[in-house]
Formats: structure tokens, C-alpha cells, sequence
């Protein structure tokens, strides 16, 4: 049969789809993002975070350092996947990697890269994942989460903005789960800082859809030194 181009066609076209992204992009899924707090627990110990303003602009931080390292590679891979070329999305992830400062960081990406992978797969069929994990366990390629979410949403037919958004949710949720676990904070106040976040995404896409890898670079050196005093912290409720 043809398509169905009629209007109710036309209208529910992308449901199956965008049910499936908001499945894959839901803060509850379980790839282990409850265990990290994107070095927010070290901005608490230290002051730089204190209250909700303060959160607000941590947030907004690295949400913004997100999209110019992690989603470059996303977008690559993202491309990658779409025209079945694996190995540029080997080369993302590994580029990823190599740029990630710190051993924690590094565990978050290919904990939750994995863990993805192996959700994924029990769910359906996921021909590009299941070929990437097996390149994980042997050692080929260090299986950074962001790199997974693309084959993910690319499999599943998200639009390159769809899937973007989603990529950049999930940073700003992460970090706002675990704002409520650690500071005097309400769920009414961190769903204030998640709605504003959202407002720079198109900007933030805007700016590095162009972006070659080699393109892949933040300046933010405040939150690279949280990272550094949060892998020498002894009392510690996050891994990162």
C-alpha cells in the first residue's frame, strides 16, 4: 500500500516516533543518570552553588558546554548512523573520549553508553547498537553515552532537532534530579529552571550543526576544577 497521505495520515504520522523519543529521553530511564550529578555535588560543597538562581546558572552552564562538546559528536554520529557509515560513528565516539577531562567524567559517558546499549537491545532490534556493543566489551570503542543516544534516535527516525533536543534534556535533567537530592530545593522550582533551560536550544543547535570534530572545545574551567575536587572528595553521594 502507498503511503497515506491523508489529512489524519499526515497528522499522525511522527506519534509512534516522538511516543518512543520521549520514552528513550525520560529522565527515569534506567541507564544509570541517577548515580551522577554532572559535578553538581562538588558546586554545592564548594559555594558555587547555594540556591536556586545559582543552580539556574550551573544548569544553563552545562547545558551550554554540553552542546559544544558532547553534541558535536552527537550530531556526527546522529549523521553517521542515518547513512549506515559505522565507522564515522566509531571515530565521534572516540574523539569524544579523548576530549572528556577527567577519569569521572569518562566513567559517566561509557557507564550510561553501555547501559543504554543493553536496554536498547532487550526492548528491540537495534542492528548499529548491538554492533556497537560488542565493539565496547572488546575494547574497540569506549561506548560514550551521547554516541549511543544517536544510533538510538537515529534508528528510531527522530529528526536531527528532535533528537538534539532530546540530547540536551537529558543534561539539564540529570543535573536537576540530583539538585533535589542534595540542596533545599522543591520539584516546582528545578521544573522552572528545566522549562527556562529549554529556551536556548535552538540557539545552542544553531551554533554547532556546522561544527567539525575537530571543532569539539569548551572554556569552562570552574566546573573542570569541580570535577577534579569531586574525585578526591571521602564523603560523596554521586559518582561524579
Amino acid at each position: 500500500m502507498g503511503q497515506d497521505t491523508s489529512p489524519l495520515g499526515t497528522a499522525t504520522a511522527g506519534m509512534v516516533r516522538l511516543g518512543r523519543l520521549l520514552q528513550f529521553s525520560d529522565s527515569t530511564l534506567p541507564v544509570g543518570a541517577f548515580a551522577f550529578s554532572n559535578g553538581l555535588e562538588s558546586a554545592i560543597q564548594t559555594g558555587v552553588v547555594a540556591d536556586a538562581d545559582s543552580l539556574a546558572d550551573y544548569v544553563d552552564l552545562v547545558v551550554r558546554q554540553a552542546a559544544r562538546m558532547d553534541g558535536i559528536a552527537f550530531l556526527h554520529a546522529y549523521r553517521a548512523a542515518r547513512r549506515d557509515d559505522y565507522e564515522a560513528v566509531v571515530q565521534a565516539d572516540r574523539e569524544l573520549w579523548c576530549r572528556r577531562v577527567g577519569e569521572e567524567q569518562q566513567l559517566m559517558l561509557s557507564r550510561m553508553g553501555r547501559k543504554l546499549a543493553e536496554l536498547a537491545l532487550k526492548i528491540d532490534a537495534f542492528p548499529q547498537l548491538d554492533r556497537w556493543l560488542g565493539d565496547i566489551r572488546s575494547g574497540a570503542t569506549p561506548g560514550c553515552f551521547p554516541i549511543g543516544q544517536a544510533l538510538a534516535f537515529a534508528h528510531m527516525g527522530a529528526e536531527e532537532t528532535e533528537a538534539f533536543v532530546a540530547h540536551q534534556y537529558g543534561v539539564a535533567a540529570m543535573i536537576l534530579s540530583a539538585a533535589v537530592r542534595l540542596m533545599r530545593i522543591d520539584h516546582l522550582a528545578t521544573q522552572r529552571i528545566l522549562f527556562a533551560t529549554q529556551s536556548r536550544v535552538e540557539a545552542d543547535y544553531l551554533e554547532i550543526c556546522a561544527a567539525g570534530l575537530d571543532e569539539m572545545a569548551v572554556f569552562a574551567p570552574v566546573f573542570d576544577v569541580l570535577v577534579a575536587h569531586h574525585s578526591k572528595t571521602h564523603l560523596r553521594l554521586f559518582m561524579n
